[in-house]
């Protein structure tokens, strides 16, 4: 019984995490917009980006993921940039940009930081974009508490 339970925990220890899949290449992915907890202007539930260019670099179990084009420009004028930088882990990348573009409303001052968790098929990559509201810890903030806005979205990269 207790060789069984070693046995056991050490499949528990060192099965829990796979080798990084390789998700390095050019995508090209479209979005569609979900919720929109965080009031992010110009945003349409239901409405769909396509064609948006993404290149992913990778190092091990580190990425990188730039969105280009123009909604690379879009995206860096709101986040205050368009790089997400994180890990990957099995077939699953778990990017976050964290909001350098300070916005203000009443006395409360704030970014949005944003996080990408997706997983890759083959040459097709699926997941979702979150964005949330960090704030100053002002009471005019409070309209943000625990907002929540988000994509899904959908990609692929030459074979």
């Amino acid at each position: 019984m207790k060789r069984l339970a070693c046995v056991l925990l050490a499949c528990g220890v060192g099965c829990g995490s796979s080798s990084p899949a390789d998700v390095a290449g050019s995508y090209t992915v479209a979005v569609t917009n979900r919720d929109n907890g965080c009031m992010l202007a110009n945003w349409m539930v239901g409405t769909s980006t396509p064609n948006i260019p993404v290149t992913i670099t990778q190092s091990g179990s580190n990425a990188t993921a730039t969105i280009t084009g123009l909604v690379g420009i879009y995206v860096s004028a709101g986040l205050g940039s368009n790089v997400y930088t994180g890990t990957v882990d099995g077939n699953d990348l778990d990017l976050e940009l964290l909001g350098t573009r300070s916005q203000t409303m009443g006395n409360c001052t704030f970014t949005y930081n944003s996080a990408i968790a997706a997983t890759l098929g083959g040459d097709a990559l699926e997941g979702r974009v979150e964005y949330r509201v960090a704030g100053n810890g002002n009471p005019d903030c409070a309209v943000f508490d625990n907002c929540l806005s988000y994509q899904d979205f959908n990609g692929t990269r030459p074979p």
